[in-house]
């Protein structure tokens, strides 16, 4: 009987327990964003990782870091999504969270010590992120509408710019601001798919797994509008 609830999608809960996991996911999307900046204060102020991030960040190594990072990401997920036990949803959160603050050196780095008003930059960036990823989330909640047809053009979408990262990566060439315009587009599909996800596709106890992939989209996000105020 235990197994039989556990199955039933957030979707068909009721009203009170809708409204309970949409709490714990966005919490737990919160203490992700709280621990990843610990980390990555903690990562930016070891000369060592700052300076091995740095070195890894452009050519083939770059491809290396980004290869690994892939990695890491699609363990933490399956694991955040088919572990019964809490700790081992935890500890992959926790796995893509330090993850994500390593690979966010080298673009935190430029944007602290070579960009005038860093600061304002880092703020701005955040602001705008969090202003688009709140509502996006909104509609895909408010609406209630399945953007599971996003699957298909996000997967596209994303095979295509790693083909290009790939390119620049090798060939040496910058991808341009349309190239980030164009992730921040992609960004923002997988939030609305991520969040419809959460509703449709997620069960009651998954809410871990559902956060990390809405912090994920989030970051993703973070990065390519960070990058586009970076090139002022």
């Amino acid at each position: 009987m235990e197994d039989q609830i556990q199955q039933i999608p957030v979707s068909s809960l009721a009203k009170e327990d809708q409204a309970t996991f949409f709490r714990k996911t966005y919490a737990h999307i919160a203490l992700a964003v709280m621990v990843f900046i610990i980390i990555e204060s903690i990562f930016l102020n070891t000369p060592f990782i700052v300076n091995f991030a740095l070195s890894m960040a452009s050519g083939w190594t770059w491809l290396l870091l980004l290869g690994g990072f892939m990695l890491v990401t699609n363990v933490s997920q399956n694991m955040a999504r088919n572990a019964v036990d809490k700790n081992k949803q935890y500890l992959a959160m926790l796995l893509f969270i330090i993850a994500e603050a390593f690979i966010f050196v080298p673009l935190i780095y430029i944007s602290i010590y070579y960009s005038a008003g860093a600061g304002n930059i880092i703020y701005q960036a955040a602001l705008m992120t969090i202003s688009l990823f709140t509502g996006l989330s909104a509609v895909a909640l408010l609406t209630k509408k399945d953007f599971s047809f996003l699957k298909t053009i996000l997967t596209v979408g994303f095979f295509i710019a790693i083909g290009l990262v790939v390119a620049g990566a090798l060939f040496g060439f910058n991808l341009g601001l349309w190239f980030s315009v164009g992730m921040i587009v992609l960004a923002s599909g997988s939030i609305l798919y991520q969040t419809s996800n959460i509703v449709h596709e997620y069960r009651e106890d998954q809410y871990v797994a559902a956060a990390l992939g809405l912090f994920a989209s989030l970051m993703l996000l973070f990065w390519y509008i960070l990058s586009i105020l970076n090139r002022d």
